[in-house]
């Protein structure tokens, strides 16, 4: 995909702490171009400071809000490095893996996630900021 700069560009969903206004939006927004909102199937999980998503099945009911976010090709490298991903077959703690949309299936991308959900809990919604808004109240 190419952008309005005519650079590569790469869509990614973020759905935590990349998304506007969170703590590491700063390492994404110099490569940046182009954002949307959408959901995706999956359960939104609460590691504490951060979020992680566990896919659902495509017949799942549970769906994760975030952003669509066109970056240059060169933010994915700086990407794969604050989410752990060395590549296929590799000590991973999130991988990344090519998603559609839930209700634009014309929108589609990497998202990072985890396999698993570790035991942690669930976070209490589907659109972080408001979920780490609600687990900080609670501490």
């Amino acid at each position: 995909m190419y952008g309005e700069s005519g650079r590569h560009t790469i869509r990614v969903f973020v759905y935590g702490t990349l998304l506007p206004g969170m703590p590491n939006r700063h390492i994404i927004e110099p490569y940046v171009r182009a954002m949307q909102p959408g959901r995706v199937r999956g359960r939104l999980l609460d590691a504490g400071s951060y979020p992680a998503l566990v896919l659902e099945p495509a017949i799942g009911l549970r769906f994760v809000r975030g952003n669509w976010t066109d970056i240059d090709a060169d933010g994915l490298p700086v990407l794969d490095e604050l989410e752990e991903f060395y590549g296929i077959e590799e000590k991973n703690d999130y991988e990344r893996v090519w998603i559609r949309d839930a209700d634009e299936p014309n929108h589609e991308g990497w998202v990072y996630v985890w396999p698993t959900a570790r035991g942690y809990p669930e976070a209490a919604g589907d659109w972080w900021p408001d979920a780490a808004s609600n687990s900080r109240n609670r501490s």
